[in-house]
């Protein structure tokens, strides 16, 4: 006998971003037309009928009747924040489904429907980095992490911007259906197999991109010399101001201290090797200026949430 049908839902709503939708959209029906996965996959709205999107392109949903039970409930977002409030209908039907579904995901700014129909509280989430302190601000129960490319924490999955909704589905039918049919997703989808949910949403130098001048001088000099000792006498000598004025100046503009800076693009300089090439891992914390592969190992676990190991070993799989 053929196993039941794993049933996915999609909640949409006036305004709704389309690649939200598409993308993971696009995983579960790729899973259920080339590996004859058992998924039943339908678009659900308030009422039903055509919801357009913010993009103009209408889609065609079905009502969302309460079911006795539901696999999936997977909340899509909105290109601006302003969309997501006065959805009351669809916080209901939220609210009605969380209760019946095994799990509940959202994809970037989905996070803050979750969030009104009161299933973040107390929770680990992300949602896209444009909007991470405003979630932590409106809810501050929230352990809102906005660095990783998505989050689970039991029952409940959020992910970051747009394009990471890709990254969710993909671990859900790894979940499913084994590793093999969501590598083999990955490639109908021209994607990377896949992100892990602990990779950052963007590079270090992006995320701190100060203004022009002395800070942004002295991480492109750290970036260019990550064997280097790159300490804050260092960096500020570089740029010819002192260290505590250095000091001071770099975490105003960044956010971030200079030491835990450097470690961060030290990591991500050392992700490539990892995860691309057999290089012993001693020798990788050496290449980018850890010195030790235990200096390493406890900037990744605390970045990426796992060893440089474990890392290379999910790269392989």
């Amino acid at each position: 006998m053929a196993p039941a049908a794993r049933t996915v839902w999609f909640v949409v709503f006036p305004g709704f971003e389309l690649l939200d939708l598409g993308g993971p959209l696009c995983a579960f029906n790729l899973a259920i037309d080339f590996h004859q996965a058992a998924y039943d996959v339908k678009i659900v709205s308030a009422h039903g009928g055509l919801v357009a999107g913010s993009s103009g392109v209408s889609i065609s949903t079905v009502p969302a009747a309460a079911p006795n039970h539901i696999d999936t409930l997977i909340v899509v977002g909105a290109p601006t924040i302003d969309t997501l409030y006065g959805q009351d209908e669809t916080i209901d039907i939220i609210r009605n489904i969380a209760a019946r579904a095994r799990r509940i995901a959202s994809i970037c700014t989905g996070a803050f429907l979750l969030a009104q129909a009161g299933l973040l509280d107390g929770r680990r989430a992300t949602t896209h980095w444009r909007y991470v302190a405003e979630l932590q601000q409106r809810y501050p129960s929230i352990k809102v992490d906005g660095d990783p490319i998505f989050v689970r924490e039991d029952d409940i999955w959020t992910s970051a911007g747009i394009t990471a909704g890709i990254d969710l589905a993909l671990a859900m039918i790894e979940e499913d259906c084994g590793i093999e049919t969501s590598k083999s997703i990955a490639r109908d989808l021209v994607v990377y197999h896949r992100r892990s949910g602990g990779q950052s949403q963007f590079s270090t130098l992006l995320e701190l991109e100060p203004k022009p001048g002395r800070i942004r001088d002295a991480l492109a000099y750290a970036r260019a010399n990550l064997r280097e000792r790159l300490s804050v006498e260092r960096l500020a000598e570089v740029v010819s101001i002192s260290p505590r004025q250095f000091a001071r100046q770099f975490t105003a503009e960044t956010g971030e201290t200079p030491a835990r800076a450097v470690e961060r693009l030290r990591c991500e300089a050392a992700m490539p090797l990892i995860e691309g090439t057999k290089t012993p891992i001693d020798q990788i914390a050496m290449q980018v200026g850890f010195g030790d592969p235990e200096r390493l190992r406890r900037v990744c676990v605390r970045i990426y949430g796992q060893s440089p190991q474990a890392l290379r070993r999910r790269a392989h799989e």
